[in-house]
Order: structure tokens, then C-alpha cells, then sequence
């Protein structure tokens, strides 16, 4: 269980972003991302959206392991999604983390990777755990991403016109629909687009400017 009223240093928040860092490589080395499941609260969710009314929500620890880093990610092996730039809120418990999503498959007419363009990043809140194997230990409560969906359709789309997809990548690309779990549509994702804290009010910067 999290305690998002316990207070959090940010030297903490630092030293656990950078065991984020760290796993985040050996996850790329071996081609498996499902080793990072630990790092999130038992009760965490995690999301992104595909479309207006597709989403992609898991939720509990379970399900971002089988799910989120797991079947989402299966077929990605060589790819790699560097941060370029981290900001963290110490105050709110904060991460943002923007990164670049690049495939690791050279694109022999430019001699450069496959990309897929547009700003992409994760933004977390990270909670300190009560009771429990993880009593006492920072753990991300929520995440959620963003990406270029039609940048990485065609991304996608050019990979498979000069025949450089893997047998595993062929069959993560048939991996669509609300048939797949964790697949939403917007009415039914068990957890809010905005995450949680946000949803519900707690970080209001601006108000609505009155009406006349």
C-alpha cells in the first residue's frame, strides 16, 4: 500500500531514479522488460492511449508485469529508449522523463535507426510503501506514457517495407484491439487517463477563469 502523505527527499527520489536507470538498460541488454516490474507499488497502474476511445491500462503489480512490460513489450528486443531529459518534483513526487524511442535496426539508407519521432516520455509519482514486503521502500504508484501513434505506425510501416523485422517484432505487431488484455475502451479503463492524484483535483494550478 502507498502513502502518498509521507514526505520524500529528493536525494531519495534521485538515488531511486537512478536503480530505474539502471535496470532500464539491463531490461534493453537482455531484451526483456518484464525485470522492471518490482520497481512499481503493488497497487500501481500504468497507462497510455492508443486513440480517442483505445487505452491501455494495467493495473496492480501483476499486471504491469504480464501486461504493460510484458506482452506490450515483447518483440522489442534491441530497442532502446534513452532519457534525454528528467525533471522531478520532490515536492509533488514527481518524475517526468522524456525519452527517444529508437529501434537498434539500421536504416541502410541513411546509415541511422529507425526512430520513431515526436517527443515521447513517462511521468511517474512515486509513493513510499507501507507494510508489507516493501514497507518503507519508494515505489512508483502510477505511471503514464505518451507517444507519436501515427510517427510510430510509420516507423513501424518502414521497417516492415525493407524487410527488417524480426519474426518476434512481426508477431508484436499483431498485437491490437480490445481483444488484448489491458486493451480499453475509454469508458471502461479501470484506472483515469490523468493519473489518480490528478484526476482528483490534488495538483490544480489554474482554475477556471470566471464566467461574466
Amino acid at each position: 500500500m502507498s502513502d502518498p502523505t509521507s514526505s520524500l527527499t529528493r536525494a531519495e527520489i534521485e538515488e531511486f531514479w537512478e536503480t530505474w536507470l539502471e535496470v532500464n538498460r539491463e531490461a534493453e541488454r537482455i531484451g526483456d522488460w518484464r525485470i522492471m516490474a518490482e520497481w512499481y507499488a503493488e497497487d500501481a497502474s500504468y497507462g497510455w492511449m492508443y486513440s480517442h476511445d483505445e487505452h491501455f491500462m494495467a493495473v496492480g503489480r501483476d499486471q504491469v508485469r504480464d501486461w504493460a512490460i510484458g506482452i506490450e513489450m515483447d518483440g522489442f528486443d534491441g530497442w532502446h529508449y534513452d532519457y534525454q531529459c528528467t525533471m522531478i518534483d520532490d515536492v509533488k513526487g514527481m518524475v517526468l522523463g522524456f525519452w527517444k524511442q529508437r529501434s537498434g535496426i539500421i536504416n541502410e539508407a541513411t546509415g541511422r535507426e529507425y526512430e520513431i519521432l515526436g517527443i515521447g516520455g513517462s511521468w511517474f509519482g512515486i509513493e513510499r510503501q507501507v507494510g508489507g514486503a516493501d514497507d518503507g521502500k519508494l515505489k512508483f504508484a502510477w505511471q503514464r506514457d505518451w507517444f507519436d501513434m501515427p510517427s510510430t505506425a510509420h516507423t513501424f510501416i518502414e521497417i516492415l517495407k525493407a524487410g527488417k523485422a524480426s519474426e518476434r517484432l512481426l508477431k508484436r505487431m499483431e498485437v491490437t484491439g480490445y481483444d488484448v488484455p489491458g486493451h480499453y475502451h475509454l469508458a471502461d479503463i479501470p484506472s483515469p487517463v490523468w493519473p489518480p492524484p490528478v484526476e482528483a483535483g490534488e495538483h490544480v494550478t489554474q482554475q477556471k477563469a470566471p464566467t461574466a
